[in-house]
């Protein structure tokens, strides 16, 4: 399956199959001045967003039964300062409020990678 690639301004790159099935788009989180955060990526899929941090997945939130499902990668998700800035901006939450809904198994601690 061969991939066309159409740049859409407002997300960076949208890659989509020939059927146009399973749109994806990928853009670069923003730092707290507004600029492109390097190596600092959410992708949107058709089924789920993913917060990547480097070469890492760190979240991945789907919708399951209509109710919103947060998946964190169980090594990486507080793996450093800058990893967790932008995790907590992803997510729209502080630390302590991500390991609360961790520790009441409202967040799944799983491996993404």
């Amino acid at each position: 399956m061969s991939l066309q690639i159409v740049t859409i301004p407002a997300f960076g790159g949208v890659y989509r199959n020939h059927n146009r099935e399973n749109i994806m788009s990928v853009s670069n989180m923003q730092t707290s001045r507004g600029n492109p955060a390097a190596n600092q990526f959410i992708i949107f899929e058709s089924d789920y967003t993913l917060f990547q941090s480097y070469k890492n997945i760190i979240v991945k939130t789907t919708f399951e039964d209509g109710k919103r499902v947060v998946y964190l990668d169980e090594y990486f998700w507080d793996y450093s300062t800058t990893t967790s800035r932008y995790r907590n901006q992803f997510l729209g939450e502080g630390k302590a409020e991500t390991q609360r809904k961790i520790d009441s198994g409202e967040y799944k601690l799983v491996d993404l990678n």
